[in-house]
């Protein structure tokens, strides 16, 4: 694999009993690249997700991931990826800079998670108790612990749900900064305008089939569309095609 890849998917079929969540799936990740994984719920985005992580076995294909097998080097990737779902449960009474130094203490060469605080506009939250976060805040802190490990790569789950219009502004900053020094970014989103802003290439899934693979503009151009919304209302097959 190539030095500039970071993750290779290859193939993929993922199935529960006779439905088959992800068929076929063949797709690439480069370094320092921002990517879209898109397509309404149930298309097949978590389950991808899954077996690339190595959370989830599947029955047919091959993923790379930083050169390593997923499942048998989870370990080692542990140390280099960074992962944020879209529901983080925490336990009661902690503080937020608690499960910031707990996380942090899980890996060899975390980052320094109060720079990210105050990123973040968290800093004067640190004393607070998650519990008393509102949900913004609280998806804040999710996409915060995901950078805590320093990773080559991160995935982000529906990062900005539950944000305001200036919250998610500060996080698209930062993670455009994130990739300004190399990081990968793989997310799922269903705001177009954010993925029409982050992301490099998307990638639209459809009952686990992928329609088409491509930068943000030529999705938007062989649809035949001017916004990537309608674009991908025709990909998805949510309106009628012409």
């Amino acid at each position: 694999m190539s030095k500039d890849i970071v993750l290779e998917v290859s193939k993929l079929t993922k199935k529960y009993g006779d439905f088959t969540s992800v068929k076929n799936l063949s797709l690439k990740v480069l370094r320092g690249e921002i990517f879209g994984l898109l397509g309404h719920n149930g298309a097949g985005k978590s389950s991808t997700i899954e077996c690339i992580l190595g959370t989830k076995k599947f029955e047919e294909g091959k993923v790379v991931l930083l050169n390593m097998n997923p499942i048998k080097n989870r370990k080692k990737l542990f140390e280099r990826v960074g992962v944020q779902f879209q529901q983080s449960n925490y336990q009661d009474k902690i503080k937020v800079k608690e499960i910031c130094e707990m996380t942090a203490s899980l890996y060899v060469n975390p980052v320094n998670y109060e720079s990210i605080l105050k990123d973040f506009k968290l800093y004067d939250k640190r004393n607070n108790f998650v519990s008393d976060l509102s949900g913004g805040q609280k998806q804040k802190l999710s996409v915060l612990l995901a950078l805590i490990p320093k990773p080559e790569i991160v995935f982000l789950d529906e990062l900005t749900t539950g944000l305001d219009t200036k919250a998610r502004r500060e996080i698209w900053g930062y993670l455009k900064k994130l990739k300004s020094k190399g990081i990968s970014i793989f997310l799922t989103s269903h705001y177009m305008d954010e993925v029409e802003y982050l992301c490099d290439r998307i990638c639209i899934l459809k009952e686990g089939n992928m329609v088409i693979c491509d930068t943000v503009q030529n999705v938007i151009k062989i649809s035949g569309k001017e916004r990537l919304e309608d674009a991908y209302l025709y990909y998805t097959g949510e309106e009628e095609l012409e």
